[in-house]
Formats: C-alpha cells, structure tokens, sequence
C-alpha cells in the first residue's frame, strides 16, 4: 500500500530564512553608506565629511529598515516595471485619426 499523497516534512533551519544583515541593516545599504562615506573622503580630503555622510546614508537606511523592511526590495523591482494600462486613457495619436 502507497501513501503518494501525504505531504513530507523536511527540517529548514532559521538562519536560511532570516535577512543578510550588517550591522541592524541590509548588507547592500551598508556598503552603499561605506561607499559613499569613502568617496566624500576622497572627494574632498575630509574624514568629518566622510563620517557624516556615512553616518547619514546609514542612518536612512537603519530607519528605513526599522519602518519597512520591505521597502527597498518594492523600489528596486518596481524601477523596471511598465505602468499598468489605463482604459481611462486616450492617446492623443489614436483620438486624431477617427
């Protein structure tokens, strides 16, 4: 007797489900302050610059991170995406040739 339709249950630990994070961040946005804070201090020889920029970027993103976790993830795939279609809508062009 086969039993083909009784689900398995498989062990997922938790780290594989929890974020990459550094330092209470997304690890992206903390190299993306680092990056930034790096290039103020180069750009204009000034290490106050760079740790306040720095210190900015990161704070945005700790926030952000405290607000939404989500939200940087919806704004980046969102970037590439069309608009949805309005019915409502004419086109000029097509409203001129009737």
């Amino acid at each position: 007797m086969r039993t083909a339709n009784l689900p398995e249950c498989r062990k997922v630990h938790r780290a594989l489900h929890r974020p990459l994070l550094m330092c209470g961040v997304d690890r992206r946005l903390f190299f993306l302050a680092l990056l930034v804070g790096a290039a103020t201090f180069n750009l204009f020889y000034s290490l106050l610059a760079g740790c306040l920029l720095f210190g900015l970027v990161y704070g945005v993103a700790l926030w952000s991170r405290a607000y939404d976790p989500q939200m940087l993830q919806i704004l980046l795939r969102s970037r590439g995406r069309h608009p949805w279609y309005d019915c409502a809508k004419h086109d000029r062009e097509e409203a001129s040739i009737w």
